[in-house]
């Protein structure tokens, strides 16, 4: 069945709430483990139609929010689904009060027990309204963001057609794409500031309903992580700090130097890595996606099945189009056990990174796909970017045929900005922790904490004013997980810093790194994050030698690698 053959149907909110408390009464009045465990897949099943008619109609949304009937289908959803958490939290209540639940575990595992704990956590009735504005605010912002229409040398373009502009060899065409860009987030800096604040007040407020100081620990739950704490993500920030940033300056003087540009940096000029233009991929966007295709039927068989079937049943959207949600993800089907990518393709070498990062995702559930209950077919989110910027590294095999002349090109910029990425990331979470600790501060106060961190993670940028909003220290606005998914950022950090393992095990050993590469991803959610990495034979990002260790290869790759020829 293809993407739009796929039929959507808004649910019966009464029918659902009224199924789901009847088999939370068959689970609790169960007089046998084989009693309870039909009730249990029973359960599995109906959750499944439910998510994938949600998913539907998010990703319909996200393609075209212009679209009238999916936007309100939005909204139904914005206000069903903290509905149904009520009737959700008395399910899991029924799972940790069962006397079989030794024989769950024995048969499934016990992490669905551990993530239950948590889920328990982050829900009261009390805080339905709160959970149904806050999805309001989410969805006015994104589609505030999606509304961009930026004038600029004579045309108009969305936020995700500009990109191509900010990169552009000429220097003064490349610094009025950013101004026009940040020009728009300036105008609509207002109501910019009034969506945030109001989350960070509302999020407040949820924490405290639940007994908590503020939102903070709430947060860290509601991202279900199960075996690190704040606390250990101090640590991994300090490590940052320690090995990481000094490693990026480094890169970032030799690139001023390269492209003859003054240090500190503009943002515009921070975005340009050589004076010839940043790599770009070959061909058209059927070229890339056929590229796409090579490269997967070379890395495994299973891989190769895989993408087949995105293509064929058409579980990809990814050209940039006006209406359409900025950014990229993947997402599911569970119905269908399909996975689907969304990308706005723009001509940049980001096209080719959706080919591996939103695959990467997608690959890890597909390989997943049939596992019980539903939620081992995915870990914790930042286990799942392990797949995705792991996989990116595997897609220097095909570099040559994503990029053609400019695949030396590409290599480098793509470590680089492994590595410079990772303090920006790091940021966005410890800014979030400020703002969360603090919820009372104004939207000039958190501008005013954003400019300092950019000083402390990305000493290499000038904060002059120049370019509105971006070198005025407010460019954490166009973070749509600051805004939707708050302290969902940490996690591309942790999994970028394992992805760097998985490229130091590719210089020397690309068979190897692809086994253990599956040694991780086939055991999906099973485990908890550190579990995963101890399962596969790799390091956690929390120990500070890993990024000692990292950061020591990645500096001496980039020293010996040859740019002769490459402008």
């Amino acid at each position: 069945m293809k993407f739009s053959e796929m039929p959507y149907t808004r649910p019966d909110p009464d029918a659902v709430k009224a199924s789901l408390s009847a088999l939370t009464r068959r689970l609790i009045d169960a007089k046998s483990y084989d009693e309870a465990r039909a009730a249990f897949l029973e359960k599995e099943e109906a959750g499944k139609a439910v998510e994938t008619m949600a998913s539907l109609a998010y990703v319909r949304h996200s393609i075209d929010t212009r679209d009238g009937f999916y936007d309100g289908e939005i909204a139904f959803w914005d206000e069903i689904r903290p509905e149904l958490e009520e009737y959700e939290q008395a399910w899991n209540d029924a799972m940790l009060a069962l006397p079989f639940r030794g024989d769950f575990e024995h048969e499934f595992g016990g992490l669905m027990f551990v993530n239950a704990e948590i889920r328990k956590k982050t829900f009261s009735p009390e805080i339905i309204a709160d959970l149904q504005r806050e999805n309001e605010l989410s969805t006015e912002y994104g589609k505030l963001i999606a509304s961009a229409q930026i004038p600029f040398e004579g045309g108009t373009y969305t936020l995700s057609q500009l990109e191509p502009f900010q990169d552009d060899p000429d220097d003064a065409r490349r610094l009025e794409a950013w101004v026009a860009k940040g020009g728009w987030y300036k105008e609509n800096q207002t109501r910019l500031d009034m969506i945030y604040d109001e989350l960070v007040k509302l999020r407040d407020g949820m924490g405290r309903k639940l007994g908590y100081d503020g939102y903070t620990q709430l947060g860290y739950w509601r991202m279900q992580r199960n075996c690190y704490t704040k606390q250990d993500v101090e640590k991994f920030r300090a490590a940052v700090r320690k090995y990481l940033v000094p490693v990026a300056d480094l890169i970032m003087r030799a690139q001023a130097a390269r492209i003859g540009r003054p240090y500190p940096l503009s943002f515009a000029d921070s975005a340009l890595m050589f004076r010839g233009g940043n790599p770009r991929p070959v061909g058209t966007s059927d070229d890339i996606l056929a590229q796409g295709r090579a490269f997967y039927d070379a890395l495994s068989p299973e891989a190769g099945a895989f993408f087949r079937t995105m293509l064929d049943e058409e579980l990809m959207d990814v050209l940039a189009t006006e209406g359409k949600e900025g950014g990229g993800y993947q997402t599911e089907f569970p119905l269908y056990e399909r996975p689907f990518i969304f990308s706005n393709f723009n001509g940049t070498q980001g096209d080719v990174e959706v080919i591996t990062h939103e695959a990467g995702h997608a690959f890890a559930y597909w390989m997943n796909r049939k596992r019980v209950p539903g939620e081992y077919c995915t870990p914790t989110a930042e286990a799942c970017e392990v797949h995705s910027m792991s996989m990116e590294f595997f897609g220097w095999k095909n570099v040559e045929g994503f990029f053609g002349p400019d695949a030396r090109k590409f290599m480098y910029s793509h470590l680089a900005s492994a590595l410079t990425f990772i303090p920006y990331g790091t940021m966005v979470d410890h800014f979030q922790h400020i703002v969360y600790e603090k919820p009372e501060m104004s939207p000039a106060e958190r501008h005013a904490a954003w400019k300092r961190l950019l000083g402390e993670y990305q000493p290499w940028l000038r904060l002059d004013g120049e370019i509105p909003f971006f070198s005025e220290g407010e460019g954490w606005q166009r973070q749509m997980h600051i805004y939707e998914n708050p302290f969902y950022y940490i996690d591309y950090c942790l999994a970028q810093t394992v992805a760097l393992q998985f490229w130091v095990l590719l210089q020397r050993d690309p068979a190897y790194a692809w086994d253990r590469y599956m040694a991780y991803t086939k055991q999906g959610g099973s485990r908890t994050f550190t579990q995963l990495l101890q399962h596969a034979g790799l390091r956690s990002p929390f120990d500070e030698a890993c990024m000692r260790e990292v950061c020591k290869a990645a500096k001496r790759w980039l020293n010996d690698f040859d740019l002769t020829g490459i402008e």
